[in-house]
């Protein structure tokens, strides 16, 4: 077994599954009215998922410039464990996007039924 996919493969598989732990509590944050704890749980996500992508790149360019890299289905587990966290950070993305424009509408709605 190559202990350097087998390294690599954790390591994007810890970097996701932290990107999820952040992405829930941003939405956990939103849930409970805290917009700025969510952005910041959002971006410890994103800085996560970004990290993961950045080892997979790193390894996929060095299988482009002739690096042998044996098939090991720990891999295959760690690329779909960041493709499926990455869409699950693309759409909370979307969620929180959707309720800071409803939270604005709402405030506005009130503010105007108190000035009447």
């Amino acid at each position: 077994m190559d202990e350097k996919v087998v390294d690599k493969a954790m390591q994007i598989i810890m970097h996701a599954g932290d990107a999820r732990l952040y992405c829930r509590k941003a939405l956990d944050c939103l849930m409970e009215g805290d917009r700025g704890e969510a952005d910041v749980q959002y971006q410890l996500a994103a800085d996560e998922i970004t990290e993961a992508h950045r080892i997979q790149t790193d390894c996929i360019q060095g299988a482009v410039a002739g690096e042998t890299l044996d098939y090991n289905v720990l891999f295959t587990h760690a690329q779909d464990t960041l493709m499926t966290i990455y869409s699950e950070i693309k759409l909370a993305n979307q969620i929180i996007a959707m309720y800071k424009k409803l939270d604005e509408r709402i405030r506005k709605l009130e503010s105007a039924k108190e000035g009447a």
